[in-house]
C-alpha cells in the first residue's frame, strides 16, 4: 500500500503482476580456436572477437591461407548457414622475432595492431597542416579542447599493401584531447596502434619530412623500409604447441579465453596443420571445457582414420580420442574428412576437417526446425563440398553408427550430407540417456536458458508465493516449447512437468536458504532406422 495515506481520497497502487518472462537462449553460436594470419590474439584485451559474417573475419584476421586451417573451418561454417560466431587467435612466438611490426615516425612510434608478419605490409602517411590555416581548422582545434591549435591536428592513413585496404583518421593530436591518438586508434583501427614507447599525451607533434601539396608537409612511412623494421623482424611465430590450447583458466588464455564472452554452443578446434590431428589433451580439456560451459565439442575424425575396420577393431579408434566417460555427451565425433577447393590454391582440391561445415549445418537446422531437430538427414546438405575422403557404404556405415561414430555420406541428387547423430556416448553399450545430439542440445538449452531466467528468484522470500511464480514462469517457458513441437506427448503433461513446492523443498531447506525446482521433459527422439513392411493381399477366396 502506498506509503503514507494522508488525505481523504482515492490512492492508486500497480502491484507487480509475478511474471517475468524467460527467453530462450541463441543455440549455434560457434566458438573457433586456432592461428590466423593476423587480429587479437587470447591473451589482448581484444580478444576473442566475436563476428557475425566471414567478412568481419576476413577483416579482423586475413583471408584465407594455406597455413591456417582455422580459416576454412570458419568459412565453412558461414557456406553452410551459421550466424554467429567467436574467434579465439593463438599465437606461439618463435622465440627470435618481434611480434608486431614497426613503423618508425617521428614522435609517433606505430606499431601493428595484431603480431604477424602482416604487419610488414602496412604504410602509414602523415599529412600536417601548416600556417596560415583555415578557419575551419580553426573551430575544429578550438571545439577539441580551449589549448589546441590548429598546428596540434594531423591526420594519419594506414594502408595494408597487400589487400589495398586503407583506414584514415582526421583531426588527431598527442596532447590530452577527444582525439588523441592513441585512445582513437585503440578504438578505431583494425591495423596499428601507438607504441608503448611513446608516452601520452605530448608535447611534440609528429615531425614532418618530404614532398608535399601546398600547405601541408608529409611523413610517408612503411613497415619494410630498410633501417625501419627489417624483414623477419615481425614473425607469424612458430606452430602452436598443447600449452597454447590449453592456456591458463585464472589469465583467461588459450581456450579458456572463451570464459570473456558471455555464451557458445558449438566448439570447434581445428588441428594446426592441415594434414594433422588435433591433440588428445586439448580435446579432452576442451571437452570438461564444454560441460562447464553447457555446450558441444566437434570433434574432427583423425587424418589416419581411413576405413569402418580400422575404426572398429578392437574399437582402436575411439580408444585414441581419449573421450570417455559421462563428460562424453558433451562432444561428437564426425567421419570422414571432406575434400574441398582451396582458393587460396587457386583452386586446388584439398582434404578438409568437418568440424565448421558440421557447426553450419546444427546452426542451419536450428534455425529451420529447432534445437531439438537432428542435424542429419538428406536435408543436413554440407555445402561446399566436392567429395568425401573416404567413401562409406551402408554396411560400413552400419559398424561405426552403433558405436557412436557420426559418418559423412555422399547419395546421388542429395550430394554429401550429415547422416549420423550421436553423441560419444551414443554407443549401443552404453544405453545413455543422452545418446542423441538433439536431446543432448535440447537438454543443454533449456539447462542455460532456465539458469538465466531464474536469477531473479535468489534473496526472494522462500515460501509459497514463490514457488508459484518459479512454477508459472519456467510452465510458461516449457509449454512455449511444447507449443513449438519440441517434446513427446499429445498434451502437456505427457510432455512436461515443472515441480516447486513444499515437497520439493523442505523446511530444512528453506532454513538453508535452498529452493528446490525439479523441471521433466519427454524429449523427441530421432528416428535412425525405418522399417517398412511389405505383405501381398492374397486373393478371397469364395466359399
Amino acid at each position: 500500500m502506498p506509503v503514507t495515506l494522508s488525505y481523504p481520497g482515492v490512492y492508486i497502487e500497480e502491484i507487480p503482476s509475478g511474471v517475468r518472462t524467460i527467453t530462450g537462449v541463441a543455440t549455434s553460436i560457434t566458438a573457433f580456436i586456432g592461428r590466423a594470419l593476423m587480429g587479437p590474439i587470447d591473451s589482448d584485451p581484444d580478444g576473442p572477437l566475436v563476428i557475425n559474417s566471414y567478412g568481419d573475419f576476413e577483416r579482423a584476421f586475413g583471408a584465407l591461407d594455406a597455413n591456417y586451417p582455422m580459416g576454412y573451418a570458419v568459412r565453412d561454417f558461414y557456406l553452410n548457414g551459421g550466424a554467429q560466431a567467436v574467434i579465439v587467435r593463438l599465437y606461439e612466438s618463435d622465440g627470435v622475432s618481434l611480434a608486431n611490426a614497426a613503423i618508425a615516425i617521428p614522435n609517433l612510434p606505430l606499431v601493428a595492431a595484431s603480431a604477424g608478419k602482416w604487419g610488414n605490409n602496412l604504410r602509414a602517411r602523415i599529412d600536417i597542416n601548416v600556417a596560415p590555416f583555415s578557419p575551419d581548422l580553426v573551430d575544429v582545434a578550438a571545439s577539441l579542447g580551449p589549448t589546441l591549435t590548429p598546428a596540434d591536428l594531423f591526420n594519419l592513413t594506414v594502408c595494408e599493401m597487400v589487400s589495398g585496404t586503407q583506414e584514415t583518421f582526421l583531426n588527431l593530436t598527442v596532447k590530452e584531447s577527444p582525439r588523441r591518438v592513441d585512445r582513437v586508434l585503440a578504438a578505431s583501427s583494425n591495423f596499428v596502434r601507438v607504441a608503448s614507447t611513446l608516452t601520452l599525451p605530448a608535447t611534440t607533434v609528429p615531425a614532418a619530412s618530404g614532398d608535399a601539396p601546398a600547405g601541408k608537409t608529409v611523413w610517408d612511412q612503411d613497415a619494410s623500409s630498410t633501417g625501419v623494421v627489417t624483414a623477419g623482424q615481425a614473425s607469424d611465430g612458430a606452430k602452436l604447441l598443447d600449452s597454447n590450447y590449453l592456456g591458463n583458466s585464472d589469465a583467461k588464455t588459450g581456450m579458456y579465453a572463451l570464459l570473456k564472452v558471455d555464451l557458445f554452443n558449438l566448439l570447434c578446434i581445428p588441428p594446426d596443420t592441415r594434414a594433422g590431428n588435433t591433440s588428445v589433451a586439448v580435446n579432452v580439456a576442451a571437452m570438461a571445457f564444454c560441460v562447464d560451459r553447457r555446450a558441444l565439442l566437434i570433434v574432427d575424425a583423425p587424418e589416419d582414420w581411413a576405413t569402418a575396420n580400422g575404426i572398429t577393431n578392437n574399437n582402436a579408434g575411439l580408444t585414441e580420442l581419449g573421450l570417455f566417460g559421462v563428460p562424453a555427451r558433451n562432444a561428437a565425433v564426425f567421419f570422414p574428412r571432406v575434400i574441398e577447393s582451396d582458393p587460396a590454391r587457386q583452386g586446388q582440391l584439398d582434404t578438409f576437417v568437418p568440424c565448421g561445415i558440421v557447426a553450419g549445418v546444427m546452426a542451419r537446422t536450428d534455425t529451420q526446425r529447432g534445437v531439438w531437430k537432428a542435424p542429419a538427414g538428406l536435408d543436413a546438405s554440407l555445402n561446399g563440398v566436392q567429395g568425401l575422403a573416404t567413401v562409406l557404404t551402408d554396411a560400413e556405415n552400419g559398424m561405426l553408427n552403433p558405436i557412436g561414430v557420426n559418418c559423412l555420406r555422399n547419395f546421388p541428387l542429395s550430394g554429401p550430407v550429415v547422416w549420423g547423430s550421436r553423441t560419444l556416448r551414443g554407443s549401443d553399450l552404453l544405453a545413455d540417456d543422452y545418446k542423441y545430439i538433439p536431446v543432448r542440445r535440447l537438454a543443454l538449452y533449456i539447462e542455460e536458458s532456465l539458469f538465466r531466467g531464474t536469477q531473479w528468484v535468489v534473496f526472494e522470500p522462500n515460501d509459497n508465493p514463490l514457488w508459484a511464480q518459479i512454477r508459472l514462469n519456467v510452465g510458461a517457458f516449457m509449454q512455449n516449447l511444447f507449443r513449438q513441437g519440441a517434446f513427446q506427448g499429445k498434451t502437456p503433461t505427457d510432455a512436461y512437468f515443472v515441480k516447486c513446492d513444499s515437497e520439493t523443498t523442505t523446511q530444512n531447506d528453506i532454513d538453508l536458504g535452498i529452493v528446490n525446482i525439479v523441471v521433466g521433459f519427454a524429449p523427441l527422439k530421432p528416428a535412425e532406422f525405418v522399417v517398412i513392411q511389405l505383405q501381398q493381399m492374397a486373393g478371397q477366396i469364395q466359399t
